[in-house]
Formats: structure tokens, sequence, C-alpha cells
């Protein structure tokens, strides 16, 4: 595993900004999850360096540094377009509010910044000029074991920062790795602390988990250690076969976040809960409404002996595009409680795909005649009447978009105001 760290990838700004530091004496390891990464041949997303440096040091080893957590002794380093995050080598304090620390010291000792990290596989330094390798807690051997092990104390650990049992889930379903016992015995104990957690670190962590590779056993995971219940009680509370279903629902939809929310919760909750799910997770609300939108019209096998006309008005609530993510999640669906019905839904879906293909006129600005046309055709001013004309309008065209012309409108609005005069 060592080859694959001194073989990786490493930008040239960041090895600069290491060799840097080293010329003035200072230690200077690359930390972390980019230490994780390349000991498994992934390329990281972002590279960090831990330095004894402290912070002024660092600002005056380099003309461009922006100051951006100093008083965590963290700042960024310019190297040319390429951003490298330097954090100066520390120890914290008590954790009291089961969030953050109450204070942090500046340290010299690299051990000492990774004995306050939370699992063995993110405690790993790597030098890349030496090629040195500090793995104090057994990183290397927890990944090649594909564990998820705290630092130390996995019940401290996760008193510290309540936010930690939902990462030891992520992880795990992210990389296909197995809870320690100890971690895993931890979670249930900690539960008070989690309970804490702001919900917009609680849905960053979710999401992380649901768009991976492995979401359906990432979700058992969470309702088997108790962390579900805390936000997600709608799911918890489910039915063991209930909630087997919806976590195949989830691993077989496409990994989108909008559709695997309403795959989760389509058969369990109704459309006005899932956008309060949503919002109480803090997703923006345009995802909230969407993941409402899809779980209220997910049922598509029970429409597979719908008209036209019918169909169409599916179309209008749904959107044409929104469309694409309400099949994937009906096909997702059916896969997973239904797969003998598959060969069905896809003739639906077919027909569906078809007739939006066609741009039937879905929304009232898509109709041949204006809110002026109407008044005029009336003879009326603006009143309740042309809201009335107009829904009637929609549905005419619903049931036969070749009306959507302005004479065959006019026609129809003449014989539905004469009607409607006389009844």
């Amino acid at each position: 595993m060592l080859a694959n760290l001194h073989n990786a990838d490493i930008p040239q700004p960041v090895l600069d900004v290491i060799a840097r530091l080293r010329e003035l004496g200072h230690a200077v390891y690359l930390v972390g999850g980019c230490v994780r990464d390349m000991v498994r041949k992934v390329h990281p997303k972002d590279f960090d360096v831990a330095t004894s440096a402290l912070p002024e040091e660092v600002q005056r080893a380099f003309r461009k540094v922006i100051p951006t957590g100093i008083q965590h002794g963290t700042v960024t380093v310019l190297q040319g377009t390429t951003h490298v995050e330097v954090t100066t080598f520390r120890s914290e304090g008590d954790y009291l509010d089961g969030r953050r620390p109450s204070s942090v010291a500046f340290e010299r000792d690299i051990v000492k910044d990774l004995s306050r990290r939370d699992f063995t596989i993110n405690a790993m330094a790597y030098n890349p000029l030496d090629r040195d390798l500090v793995d104090p807690f057994g990183g290397q051997s927890d990944l090649q074991a594909h564990l998820i092990r705290c630092v130390g104390s996995a019940f401290e650990r996760f008193s510290e920062d309540g936010l930690r049992p939902m990462r030891a889930v992520r992880f795990s379903a992210v990389l296909g790795f197995s809870l320690d016992p100890d971690t895993h015995a931890a979670i249930p104990a900690t539960l008070g602390v989690f309970r804490k957690v702001a919900l917009e670190r609680v849905r960053e962590e979710l999401v992380k988990l649901l768009l991976s590779s492995r979401a359906e056993g990432g979700l058992l995971l969470l309702a088997d250690t108790g962390l579900l219940d805390v936000f997600l009680p709608e799911v918890a509370g489910a039915s063991a076969d209930e909630a087997r279903l919806a976590r195949a629902a989830v691993q077989a939809a496409p990994q989108d976040i909008e559709i695997r929310m309403a795959a989760l919760l389509a058969d369990l909750v109704d459309r006005a809960r899932a956008r309060d799910i949503g919002l109480r997770l803090k997703f923006p609300n345009k995802s909230a409404d969407l993941i409402a939108l899809l779980v209220e019209n997910a049922k598509l096998e029970t429409r597979l002996w719908d008209t036209d006309p019918a169909l169409r008005r599916l179309l209008a609530r749904v959107s044409l595009a929104n469309l694409p993510a309400l099949l994937s999640l009906a096909r997702a669906r059916v896969q997973a409680r239904a797969p003998d019905q598959l060969s069905a839904l896809e003739q639906l879906c077919t027909r569906l795909e078809a007739l939006a293909a066609a741009k039937p006129p879905l929304v009232p600005k898509e109709l041949a005649l204006t809110g002026g046309d109407i008044m005029a055709t009336l003879g009326v001013g603006p009143s309740p009447i042309v809201g009335e004309a107009t829904r009637f309008l929609m549905e005419s065209v619903l049931d036969d978009p070749s009306l959507n012309t302005t004479e065959a409108l006019k026609r129809q609005l003449q014989t539905w105001h004469s009607a409607r005069s006389t009844s």
C-alpha cells in the first residue's frame, strides 16, 4: 500500500508548499482524507497540508495567503490558481456542546494532531518528499481490512462530535467497509449527542450516503444503530418489509438525490409529509417541492390502463421537465416491489414519452387564446369568468390537443358560454 502513496499524482503547487515549509525547518505532511484516498489508489478531491509551523510562520513563508480560519490554525496559500489549505498541528479542548471543541492548542507533534481525528483511516499523515508515512493508529491495516474504527475510544470520539456516528455510517456505505464492533456499539450509546447536531450537517452526510453505490446497506445501518429514528422517524417506524422495499427502491434508482429521496419516501408518506421532511432536513425549497411531487405521482403501475387524456393531465401536473425523474422513480419502485410488472410499466413509460414528444398544451400560456382573447370573445372585462373559461379551455385541449387553434377554441368558448348562460 505504500507503493500507492509513492506513486500518487500530487499536484505540483501542493508539493511546492510542502517543500517551502520543509526548507524553513518545519515538519509538514499531507493529512486526512487525501492520504486515505491515495493509499486506496483513488485520486483525492482535496489535498490538506498540516505543519508544525504556526499560522504567522506560514503567512511569512508565502507571498499570497488568505487567513481563512486562522483562529483554528488554518490559512490558504495561493500558488498560482491553486489554493492549498495549510493547518498547524493542533490538539483540542473538551467538546462541551457535542459539536466543537472549547479550545484549540497548537502543537509541534504530528501524532498529537492525528490523535484528535475521528477514524483511523483518516488519521494518517504522509510527507511525499521524504516518503514518510505516519500511521500511529493502524489506518493502513483498517483500510486493508475494510474497517471503520474510531481513533481511541469510540464512545469518547462520538461524545465529542455528535456528527461522527453519521460519518461512520456514511463512510461504511461509500467505501463498502464494515463498522468495528466497538465503533458500532458506541453509536446507540451516544444518540443524545447526535440529537444536538444541526440538521444541515446531518443532511450533508445523508446525501453522500444516498448517492453512494451502497445506499441500501447504509440505510440499513442507519436503522440498526438508531440514527435513522432521530432524523427520519417516518422511515424508521415503517414495518420491516416496507423499510426493506424502500431501501431496495433507493438502490435501484439513479444516483440523483431528489429521485433517491422520493424512492425512500414514496410508499411511506404522502406528498405533504414528504415536503415537510425535505424542509425539515434543510433541503432547498425547490428540492423539497420536487421530492413531494415525485412522491405524489410515483405509483405509475396503478395507471397502466389510463386513457391518453388522463396521462396528459398527469403530464400537466408533473411538467415535461420532471417526467424523466418520475419515470426513473417508477422503474426503481417497480423493480424493488413488483418486478413482474416492469414490462407493462415500460409500455406506459413509452406512451408517456410519446405524448410528451407531441408537446401538447399543458399550461394556460400554451393555449392558442390569451386572456385578452378570451375577454374579447366573451365581451367581458377582467373578472372571475376569465379564469373559469381558461380552466374550461385547458380541460378541452387536454382531452383533445388538436383543438388548440384560435378558431377552434373560440368556438369551444362560445358554446361553453352559451350553455353557462342558459343553465
